[in-house]
């Protein structure tokens, strides 16, 4: 059955190797005044980052530099609004990793309001709604994980006893433009390769399984899927490998696409309190539980009976992972289980344990998860369960 459904916008996308070359004419059509945002270590240091400024100067196209080193707190967005209202660019550009542009994201959005971004974040601010004002924006991404370059949210933390990870989100927030060149991840290292690839894989299950997932979605889904399965593993054991780099690439783009019009799961409602709670980067919290949040709630889906559908979904991507047919729907479903925790294994996840989270700490964090689009409800004992198998 075909059921009702919205879809949010995508940004206008340039994809393959070089087209990090469009990135000057594609700032030229906003304006003359751009404000770049970057990460403080490596694309600054790389053979790109010299380039881009020489072609920029040579369009008398005057820039503004301003850099991301972690994941953004609320007072990283208020500083570089303060910092460049008076500037007011034409255009704001986002190249690095997704902490780099959620943090351009929002500061596009709070430059035409200068106001503190904190009174806007969903569930945390007391103004009303963010009106969707922005100033042009430009994501360039070198990693392939989070999907914000095809999302409408910023996500924003604020780490301490009271912390939270809150996510500033209109449609218009969408980027103007996102470039996909996979050129630019080649110098992934390793964990951030496999770390950032499983939050792509995360997020394309998730929002597969979702309960609030519809027909345009779940293609989208199940064609991420294809790339993470051929090209995931393969780009972390060789970074140089660039059709790998481009399948997750892809995977990431759409990844991005589909949590944005679907949600997700549990995995990202861990993400969200454990994020505020402690540092530790985004995509290790996702990949640290993503084996023991698919093997639980298939646990309960198969006991309750109550969501044949999503068992279903379960074992067409465990079909499509294993690549042969006449098998069972279990064990399809329990072959995916088991690719997720080998993966986990042969990529070296980190642990939470190793990033000061203990048992201490599970009731807490299991109040402040949402479990909203899970296939099934989880109660607080097996969300329980989910954590301690992570540590």
């Amino acid at each position: 059955m075909i059921h009702s459904f919205n879809l949010a916008n995508s940004p206008q996308l340039h994809f393959g190797a070089g087209k990090f070359s469009n990135l000057p004419a594609a700032i030229k059509t906003f304006g003359s005044k751009v404000l770049l945002i970057t990460g403080a270590r490596s694309f600054p240091r790389s053979s790109h980052f010299p380039q881009l400024m020489d072609q920029l100067q040579a369009m008398t196209v005057k820039v503004e530099h301003f850099t991301v080193e972690k994941e953004p707190a609320p007072a990283t967005i208020d500083l570089a609004v303060k910092k460049f209202a008076s500037y007011a660019p034409d255009v704001v550009v986002a190249i690095g990793g997704g902490s780099v542009l959620d943090a351009g994201k929002a500061i596009s959005a709070m430059l035409p309001l200068n106001d503190g971004v904190k009174n806007y974040l969903e569930g945390v601010g007391k103004k009303p709604a963010h009106p969707g004002l922005k100033i042009p924006f430009i994501a360039v991404p070198t990693t392939s994980g989070t999907g914000s370059e095809a999302t409408k949210n910023a996500v924003l933390s604020e780490l301490g006893e009271n912390g939270f990870k809150k996510s500033l989100r209109h449609n218009n927030f969408v980027p103007n433009i996102a470039i996909l060149d996979p050129a630019l991840t080649l110098s992934c290292p390793p964990p951030t390769t496999a770390a950032s690839g499983m939050d792509a894989f995360t997020q394309l299950l998730e929002s597969y399984l979702s309960t609030s997932a519809n027909n345009i979605t779940d293609a989208l889904a199940v064609e991420g899927l294809k790339h993470v399965e051929s090209s995931l593993i393969a780009a972390y054991k060789d970074g140089s490998n660039l059709q790998a780099r481009s399948g997750m690439a892809i995977a990431s783009f759409l990844s991005g696409v589909t949590l944005a019009n679907a949600g997700l799961g549990l995995v990202h409602g861990f993400a969200s309190s454990l994020g505020g709670f402690f540092e530790i980067p985004h995509g290790v919290i996702c990949s640290s539980l993503m084996a023991a949040a698919n093997k639980i709630t298939v646990r309960k889906l198969r006991h309750d009976k109550s969501n044949d559908a999503a068992l279903f979904k379960y074992a067409t991507i465990g079909k499509l992972f294993a690549g042969h047919d006449n098998k069972s729907t279990d064990s399809y479903i329990d072959f995916l289980l088991s690719l997720i925790e080998s993966w986990s294994v042969e990529m070296a996840i980190p642990r939470l344990g190793g990033y000061g989270i203990s048992a201490s700490h599970f009731d807490k964090v299991i109040s402040a998860t949402d479990n909203k689009n899970n296939p099934v409800d989880l109660r607080a004992d097996e969300m329980r369960e989910v954590l301690e198998s992570a540590m």
